[in-house]
Formats: structure tokens, C-alpha cells, sequence
């Protein structure tokens, strides 16, 4: 997910299997599971991962992540949420006060516990992986739209070894903007997002976000790596340790009008 500093820093900046084009129709694999009709849509596909784990997915979660950069450094963030459209990131050491607070569609930043800054800002993670789950499914359909997907186009592929649908994609085409989904968990397990050139001498990006290794959490899933790239190369690495589901957490830890001490982190 985090989830973070990339989506932070891109921010501002910012082999398949053949499948059917959107106008065709999609067969569900049969190791899915699945004896239904195939979705027809990106916005089918999102309405059942809602109707798939809405009534047991759990609503608060908690982990430590250690942060792996490409240059070689590593940092710890302590990391709560809140379901649907709060998570709040904590830069070890805990406590000294440099937050990011992603609420709804904005994101807060303090630093030494002082508010520094606010900036518009959709989290895809938290929409794709989480919030689908806990949100409405047509307020998910109209973020993830926001997103720049075209969920009138549908297609299949094959991602580690298991089916998935491809939202916003035609089959084999990993040029634009696009989300996998699991088509047997229904869980999101890639985005391929299509930045485009900023700047005279900037370059256009293709950001590639994984979320490996899916087991099972309270009553949904939780994939313990999440893992960046940036034209091919290798960006930054997630790995969530210490996970804990449905825990309590006091909604104030999500204020973003003024710095409050992460009462559930123990000493880093």
C-alpha cells in the first residue's frame, strides 16, 4: 500500500493470455469457481468484489512496514486504518510526529507535528485493495473512473500463475492506465498507471504496483508485500509485518486539524 512514499512523491509529478475485446463476451475460467455469467464491465467486476466481501471484510487494520527504497535505504512506517477512506502512515521513530494522513479524496502531511501542507489526492491503493469493500460500489466505480480506467473495457490475463480480469485494457495491452483483479478471490492484485510527460525535458511514466503474496486476514485477505516499479526498474518495496484486523482504533488518530500521538504503536 502503503501504500506511500511513491504515491507521495509521484503525486505531485507525476506472456498474457489472449483475452476478448470489450465488446465480446468474457468467459469466467473454470478453476474460478464461478458458475454465473462474466461480467460485461469494469463496473460489474467492482460490484462483486463489494458483493463478494463487503458483509465480512474487516474495518480497521494495523501493521508495521518496512520500507525498502532502490537506493539501498530502508525506513519503518507504522501504518492504521480506517475502512472506508482514512490511513495514517507514521515514519519511525513513532511519535516524533512526521504523519501523512490520507482522508476521502485529500492527503495531510505533518511534520515534527506540525500541519505542513494539504493536497488533493485519491489513494488508488486504498480504493482498489480496501475501500471497495467498505465504500458503496458507485462511489468506488466513480474514483476509480477518476483514475483515468475505462471500465467499459474488459479483457482477461493470467498474473502469477492465476486468471484475472484486466479493467481498462484491451487484451495484452499494458500501455495505459489499467487494474487486475483476481477473478477467484476477488481481490486487487495489480495497477498499471500511465503517467504522462511533465516539463520540457520530463518523460512519460508507466508505474507498476503489485500486491504479492495474498493470505488470508480476519474475514478478507491481505497481500503482506507491495511492490513499485518505474519504467521496468525496480522503485521501492513494502513488506507489512505484526498485521492485525478489526482492532480499535480511536477515530481521532485521523484529525487532520492538529498532531495527535499514535497511542497504538508500541516503542520503536
Amino acid at each position: 500500500m502503503s501504500l506511500a512514499r511513491l504515491a507521495l512523491a509521484l503525486a505531485p509529478a507525476l506472456a498474457l493470455l489472449a483475452g476478448c475485446a470489450s465488446n465480446r463476451t468474457l468467459e469466467v475460467p473454470a478453476q474460478s469457481g464461478m458458475s454465473r455469467p462474466a461480467p460485461a464491465t469494469g463496473e460489474d467486476v467492482l460490484r462483486r468484489m463489494h458483493e463478494a466481501h463487503a458483509g465480512t471484510w474487516y474495518r480497521t487494520l494495523t501493521f508495521r512496514q518496512t520500507t525498502a527504497f532502490a537506493d539501498g535505504r530502508v525506513e519503518t512506517w507504522h501504518e492504521a486504518m480506517a475502512i472506508p477512506g482514512r490511513l495514517r502512515i507514521d515514519v519511525a521513530p513513532a511519535g516524533r510526529g512526521d504523519v501523512s494522513i490520507f482522508r476521502n479524496d485529500s492527503l495531510y502531511r505533518f511534520q515534527r507535528g506540525k500541519r505542513e501542507r494539504a493536497t488533493a489526492f485519491v489513494h488508488p491503493l486504498l480504493i482498489l485493495g480496501f475501500d471497495v469493500y467498505g465504500a458503496p460500489p458507485e462511489e468506488t466505480i466513480a474514483r476509480v473512473r477518476a483514475m483515468r480506467i475505462d471500465l467499459a473495457t474488459l479483457s482477461q490475463a493470467t498474473w502469477q500463475g492465476r486468471p484475472v480480469w484486466v479493467l481498462g485494457a484491451e487484451a495484452g495491452d499494458t500501455t495505459v492506465t489499467q487494474a487486475w483483479i483476481d477473478i477467484e478471490r476477488l481481490v486487487f492484485v495489480r495497477l498499471l498507471e500511465r503517467r504522462p510527460a511533465e516539463g520540457e525535458s520530463g518523460e512519460p511514466a508507466l508505474i507498476d504496483t503489485r500486491f504479492n503474496g495474498y493470505q488470508r486476514l480476519a474475514g478478507g485477505w491481505i497481500a503482506p508485500e507491495v511492490v513499485f516499479r518505474v519504467n521496468g526498474a525496480l522503485s521501492l518495496t513494502e513488506t507489512y509485518s505484526d498485521i492485525r484486523a478489526d482492532v480499535p482504533l480511536d477515530a481521532r488518530l485521523f484529525d487532520v486539524d492538529e498532531y495527535r500521538r499514535p497511542g497504538w504503536i508500541e516503542a520503536d
